[in-house]
């Protein structure tokens, strides 16, 4: 390891450390340094629960949805006994790549394009043809499987070996949601698009974390609907963060990807950060979320979809062209910042309150990576006060 990643390391730790009254930006070279995007697919990515995917999308017998994750091929698919599991998406023969990326649906059988070894949708291998007098060991030959575990739907993958549970690392959240009816959203809903943002997963993350940035970046679109000045601090620490606003009642159907589907006196919503790459908004009716998987150093995949406690028509052209105009707007201003990252006579300012939720995400990111300690669990009494008995504002 060379001097210099050696010193950024040492800043990266410092800085990650910090709690809000004393937080400042992370270095600039950690959203663009080789050696550090290494060191967190490795310590995070691929030694953490990650966020994939809501079970509502694979709704029926053999819908996958195939992704890569720190350079692993998976897929997650819904069997003919109705579990949802998750495997390596790589034939057990040469590692030929099953099934293709992205929604699908596969029959009882995983069939590789290569040879045809194939495979049970519940990874079991069932036999490869021409192999002559050679024996092929089907208990040796089943498809890898990752540990994959549920959060009101939520489907967060392991693929190593978790040194606590998913319900263990959420542990408290749910204290803060009961008001919420989760259980009733049965519905999902989803973008069949993945796009790709030529910025780091960590800035495409922070910005969807913080509400900071809605009443300059997002003025005729989010700031519209969820003001800044209306965001306030719940809960959180380094494992997760809830923050929430005010809806404002705009009288249109552009809050729809927010709220659900049908008119409704707009109440309050809370955003859930659960680091590396959720972030939910939830509302009385619907869990619309942003996933943030890395592609690179300076590059990540980005998709949008939720639950309901209602249907919703994913062919409503005016919600399209609202979520269509804020993610644009996000996707450019995180590409824009990703193109300071490179400067070494620059340096990041200090947090401001707004963005106390960054000060978890980078105690999150300090924990992970060089075991530092997380600061006490942080509640705000004045964002209590501010909820009522019926989950919304006074």
């Amino acid at each position: 390891m060379s001097k210099y990643t050696t010193q950024l390391l040492a800043d990266y730790a410092r800085t990650a450390q910090a709690p809000i009254d004393e937080a400042y930006s992370l270095p600039f070279a950690v959203y663009k340094d080789e050696e550090i995007h290494t060191l967190e697919m490795d310590n995070i990515f691929k030694n953490e629960w990650v966020f994939i995917i809501s079970e509502q999308e694979l709704d029926e017998t053999g819908d996958y949805f195939a992704f890569t994750l720190a350079e692993e091929p998976i897929v997650i698919i819904r069997g003919q006994d109705q579990q949802v599991r998750a495997f390596s998406n790589l034939c057990r023969h040469r590692g030929t790549l099953l099934l293709e990326d992205g929604f699908g649906k596969a029959e009882k059988n995983i069939v590789c394009p290569y040879h045809a070894w194939t495979y049970s949708d519940n990874g079991a291998f069932k036999g490869a043809p021409f192999t002559g007098q050679v024996h092929v060991d089907k208990q040796a030959h089943c498809l890898l499987q990752f540990h994959l575990q549920s959060w009101h739907g939520m489907l967060f993958i392991h693929l190593g070996n978790p040194a606590k549970s998913l319900s263990d690392r959420l542990e408290g959240i749910d204290d803060y949601l009961h008001h919420f009816d989760l259980p009733e959203f049965k519905h999902g809903y989803r973008s069949d698009k993945s796009e790709l943002w030529n910025a780091n997963w960590k800035l495409a993350i922070e910005n969807a974390m913080e509400s900071y940035h809605l009443f300059k970046v997002h003025k005729t679109t989010l700031e519209t609907v969820t003001p800044t000045r209306q965001a306030f601090d719940i809960a959180g620490y380094a494992e997760w963060t809830l923050t929430g606003g005010e809806m404002k009642d705009t009288s249109s159907k552009l809050v729809k990807w927010f709220r659900g589907s049908y008119p409704k006196v707009f109440d309050n919503y809370i955003l859930i950060s659960i680091p590396p790459s959720f972030v939910g908004i939830l509302t009385s009716e619907s869990l619309s979320w942003v996933q943030v998987l890395p592609l690179g150093s300076e590059k990540c995949i980005v998709r949008s979809a939720g639950i309901s406690n209602v249907k919703v028509n994913g062919e409503d052209k005016t919600e399209k062209a609202f979520v269509d105009a804020f993610f644009a707007e996000d996707k450019d201003i995180c590409e824009r910042v990703q193109k300071g990252m490179g400067s070494t006579l620059a340096q990041g300012g200090k947090l401001v309150s707004m963005e106390k939720v960054l000060a978890d995400f980078h105690q999150f990111l300090g924990n992970r990576l060089f075991n530092t300690a997380m600061s006490e669990f942080y509640e705000a009494p004045a964002a209590k006060l501010y909820l009522s008995e019926s989950g919304k504002g006074d």
